[in-house]
């Protein structure tokens, strides 16, 4: 099966700064390209890929489009697992700022809001979801692999959650559910990125492997057949779910919709420059 996904973007994340690609070729595929999300089934698995590395990767409207009819397809897929991965230099740089002169408060609220529903999607599905990261994590990027049920890094991985500094509450819940009030509290608070080494160690993430090893992990989660079948795993994964979904888009909403949203990530993004680099 083919799916379709969003059109081609060449917008630049002003955040990225770092350099690394990794996209490999499986057996018995099924792959659909488009400039923003690579679709492939493999086996048991679907493998979804970032695929804007020009820009880190970063939620642009494009990336989200692309990402919502992806997951349109994948909820009633019949594989046991989908895996996200990110293009290039990294795995996900956060939200793209690149047109921000052209966004006002409304649009930017308006895709802030279309990200959290993506990762309340991906945080339901029925399959089991995998997040391979590598590089960096910053922002939606760290959010959205938070919201799958398995996160494996790469050595060297950094993780960020930035929102807060310009007022955003996108995935605090899902953190704070994660590795605990107190651990989220802490790390929201944090301006240095966390090294994967510390996230693993705090329960974010569940193992580090080489980005050589992830042929063969992917190989093997492709292998595997579904324990069950689709309809019990869409019964399974409503009665199992954390039912945080309406407060987690409230809490987003309450902080985005304060006046001043565009001024604020502006404001962020000129003291980024002008300081030692931080992520968006």
């Amino acid at each position: 099966m083919l799916i379709h996904c969003a059109a081609p973007s060449s917008i630049v994340d002003i955040w990225i700064s770092f350099s690394y690609f990794a996209t490999t070729a499986y057996f018995v595929k099924q792959r659909t390209t488009t400039m923003a999300v690579e679709i492939e089934h493999s086996g048991n698995a679907v493998q979804v890929l970032l695929n804007l590395p020009d820009s880190g990767n970063a939620f642009s409207d494009a990336l989200v489009a692309g990402l919502d009819r992806a997951l349109d397809e994948i909820e009633t897929a019949s594989c046991a697992t989908v895996v996200f991965q990110g293009a290039g230099k990294g795995f996900c740089g956060g939200l793209d700022l690149s047109d921000l002169e052209s966004q006002t408060d409304a649009s930017l609220l308006d895709r802030l809001i279309r990200i959290e529903m993506i990762l309340q999607r991906i945080a339901n599905l029925p399959q089991r979801t995998v997040a391979l990261v590598h590089r960096f994590a910053y922002g939606a990027g760290a959010d959205l692999a938070v919201a799958c049920r398995h996160r494996i890094a790469a050595p060297g991985t950094r993780f960020a959650f930035p929102g807060v500094r310009f007022g955003i509450l996108l995935g605090t819940g899902r953190l704070a559910r994660l590795v605990g009030e107190a651990q989220a509290r802490t790390m929201l608070m944090q301006v240095a990125p966390l090294a994967a080494e510390d996230a693993l160690r705090i329960g974010m993430i569940d193992d580090l492997v080489s980005q050589q090893d992830w042929d063969g992990l992917i190989a093997r989660l492709a292998a595997e057949p579904a324990p069950y079948d689709t309809v019990t795993a869409h019964h399974l994964a409503a009665r199992l779910r954390s039912n945080e979904e309406d407060r987690d888009l409230a809490a987003l909403v309450r902080s985005a919709a304060r006046p001043g949203l565009r001024d604020r990530v502006a404001r962020y993004a000129a003291a980024a420059k002008k300081g030692p680099r931080q992520p968006a």
